[in-house]
């Protein structure tokens, strides 16, 4: 390897790292103590999530102290190059650890106390309280900057001092500081809540679950297998990082993390082939976008979804699967547009037949078998991760490197490592969820949003999607979903369930029941429901129905499992949306680590990362406008059919090319023809007009580019 080579490896391993959290080193005696802390703690959380019969706040509280120390000693305070200066850091951090820890202790010591007080504060009660918050407050600014503790403290002021200031919807009365403190801290409902028994049940679980597959090998099999199933494509190498994102998605659920791991791999594979390095890039960063899409981790969206809608997380994965497929087939297809455009070239990346490299690594799909197994079979998805945690040691021992005692070590410390971060980020939210909790800021937001938008979906999701990519430049994805969710998915939720009412009362199939509620507002016009109406006298009747009335109106005219669905709707429509902000400039991380890594323009990289990910935003509106998400078999189905091809042709559209160049006049047929599969029109025969003028519009694309390859060969 040349000099050059070398310097330019070591420039990208420099950009890579400067996106990552500074650490301490890991061979330290501070690294070892990490370790083995790790160790432990990912042990005892698996106690807590199968045969422990402790305290839900309490594990909670344990949960926060543990992984606070932890995080304290990962991630310094201060950043110093003498040793005077770190040994002074690592003393500060372990101090906040211990403090950490003693506010655990303190609430499992002392809460029947408080309760035999009368919930009357003492001197303790305060210090610790506030020395909770104020760490929750610390570790989410060295994990994920400032934005969070502002947002927090934000909140927090709002509840006790300014917000009895405020004219208008949101102004709030007020609570006292030691009432807050107590719903902080003490109780059930603040930092030790339900966000922080998500974290530790469900994403702890599963977390671990991937740190296990990872240090198993089950990762270098994924990205082997998707080398020999898509390499030898055309646009090969641009498929494999589309698979072997998807795949790898599933399991680690972080997109940088994904990008980093699989792009180092993929995106010089796509520069070889002929792809330009920026679209590699893009590709890259959006695929590994759609890591979070994918079941069953999601970026643990799916349990905090499962938890919110009180949907079953098994149900959850089931209904997010279809949608996520079709994100990476849109990925796909600009892969393959590009790679006729690019005359990208077949590149020889595994000569080992695929039946070879399956035979030799089959049993790291055992566990992901055993985890599927075990959730339909109706096992909680706790004791399931935990279960094909063992399966994962098991499998290995079918494999030329079996894990050993060491090796499951070094997993349970990874996983509570790659917890840290996360488990800090999601109780420092918890915070904010219990002020909307006991504000009612979170209706007051809804109402505003649907007042905002004049009743209209489209310009409801809109204002979401702005508010995702805003909330998105400070808060991590997971956050932003979690803040998103308990502000606007209510609103989502009444127009679409509203939708249903008018489809509902245009047919004239409103239900007896239902029709009652409008007898009570207006008699005469009630007894138009009887036959089918137009759809601007349905919006003028319902809209007469007071708001305290129109729960009632749905839950009579609306199937108990359609409004869940509905509800599990408007949560993915928020989470999909805000994923955006991993590839949408101004910050967008995981565009920026695949640009490291491609050696090419941050902020242009976002930018085609962004248009490359265009899924993001149309399978929402499918989300909000059709029986994706609820509808029966047959209804889904074919949907994502004609869904395929819709937004294959609207890539031939926006990129003007299909197999070879359109002319302007072709390019808006494609975009006609993706538009009337796509449009939530209803009706199949429109749905396949559509299909055929696409196809017959590829199939020419195809004549002209062999008959320009016969003109190039007969030109040479």
């Amino acid at each position: 390897m040349s000099s050059i080579d070398t310097q330019t490896d070591q420039e990208t391993a420099a950009k890579l790292k400067s996106l990552e959290l500074v650490q301490r080193p890991e061979h330290s005696l501070t690294g070892r103590f990490i370790y083995w802390i790790g160790v432990i703690f990912a042990l005892a959380h698996i106690y807590f999530n199968t045969l422990s019969t402790i305290s839900e706040l309490w594990v909670s509280a344990i949960h926060f102290g543990g992984f606070a120390m932890l995080c304290a000693l990962m991630v310094p305070a201060i950043r110093s190059n003498t040793m005077a200066g770190r040994r002074v850091a690592l003393l500060l951090d372990v101090l906040l650890g211990c403090a950490a820890v003693a506010c655990a202790l303190y609430l499992i010591g002392f809460e029947d106390a408080l309760y035999a007080r009368g919930v009357k504060f003492d001197n303790l009660d305060w210090v610790f309280s506030l020395c909770a918050i104020f760490i929750a407050l610390e570790m989410a600014r060295r994990t994920t900057g400032w934005f969070i503790p502002c947002l927090i403290l934000f909140a927090l002021t709002y509840v006790f001092w300014w917000g009895q200031y405020v004219d208008g919807i949101f102004g709030f009365p007020g609570l006292s500081l030691e009432t807050l403190l107590y719903r902080s801290y003490f109780s059930s409902e603040g930092m030790f809540g339900q966000i922080a028994r998500i974290s530790w049940t469900f994403v702890f679980m599963f977390i671990l679950f991937g740190a296990f597959l990872v240090k198993s090998g089950a990762g270098d099999f994924i990205i082997e297998l998707s080398r020999c199933a898509a390499g030898r494509m055309v646009g090969g190498p641009g498929f494999v990082a589309v698979l072997g994102s998807g795949l790898m998605g599933s399991v680690s659920g972080s997109s940088v993390a994904n990008t980093v791991s699989t792009g180092v791999i993929t995106i010089p594979l796509m520069q070889k082939a002929g792809f330009p390095a920026r679209f590699a890039a893009g590709v890259e960063a959006a695929a590994s976008t759609g890591g979070q899409l994918m079941p069953p981790v999601m970026g643990a969206g799916a349990f905090i979804m499962a938890s919110y809608t009180q949907i079953p997380y098994v149900q959850v994965i089931s209904v997010a699967a279809l949608p996520a497929l079709l994100y990476f087939l849109s990925v796909g297809f600009f892969v393959r547009v590009e790679a006729m455009r690019s005359r990208a070239q077949a590149v020889e990346l595994d000569s080992r037949p695929i039946g070879e490299v399956f035979r030799d690594g089959w049993h790291y799909l055992l566990p992901l078998v055993v985890l599927v197994c075990l959730l339909i079979y109706g096992f909680t998805p706790t004791y399931a991760a935990g279960i094909s945690i063992i399966s994962v040691v098991v499998a290995s021992w079918l494999s030329k490197h079996p894990m050993g005692l060491k090796d499951i070590f070094d997993a349970l410390a990874q996983g509570s490592k790659n917890m840290a971060t996360t488990s800090m980020l999601l109780i420092a939210v918890g915070l904010v969820v219990n002020v909307v909790a006991m504000t009612g800021i979170g209706n007051t937001f809804s109402l505003m949003v649907a007042e905002w938008a004049g009743g209209s979906l489209l310009i409801t999701i809109l204002l979401v999607a702005l508010a995702s990519l805003v909330l998105g430049m400070g808060l991590p994805v997971t956050a932003a979903y979690i803040v998103l969710a308990t502000l606007s998915a209510p609103a989502l939720y009444n127009l679409i369930a509203e939708m249903q009412l008018i489809g509902m009362m245009v047919d004239g199939t409103l239900p007896e029941m239902a029709r009652t509620i409008f007898l009570l507002v207006d008699a005469d016009k009630a007894a138009l429901l009887a036959e089918p109406m137009s759809k601007i006298d349905a919006q003028q009747l319902l809209a007469l129905v007071p708001g305290d009335f129109k729960g009632q109106l749905m839950e009579q005219a609306i199937d108990p499992t359609r409004l869940a669905m509905i509800l599990l709707a408007a949560h993915m429509i928020i989470f999909w949306l805000s994923q955006d902000s991993n590839v949408t400039p101004p910050v967008c991380l995981t565009a920026f680590a695949a640009a490291a890594i491609a050696k090419t323009p941050p902020m242009a990289t976002g930018f085609t990362a962004w248009k490359i990910a265009k899924g993001l935003y149309i399978v929402p509106l499918l989300f909000a406008y059709t029986n994706f998400i609820g509808g029966t078999t047959a209804e889904v189905l074919t949907i994502f059919f004609f869904s395929v091809f819709g937004i294959y042709a609207l890539v031939g559209f926006m990129e003007g090319y299909l197999e070879s160049p359109l002319n302007p006049l072709l390019r808006l047929v494609s975009g006609a023809a993706g538009m009337l599969m796509l449009w939530p029109h209803g009706e199949w025969l429109i749905s396949s007009l559509g299909l055929l003028v696409f196809l017959a519009l590829f199939i020419y694309s195809r004549y002209n580019q062999k008959e320009e390859d016969g003109v190039t060969i007969t030109a040479g």
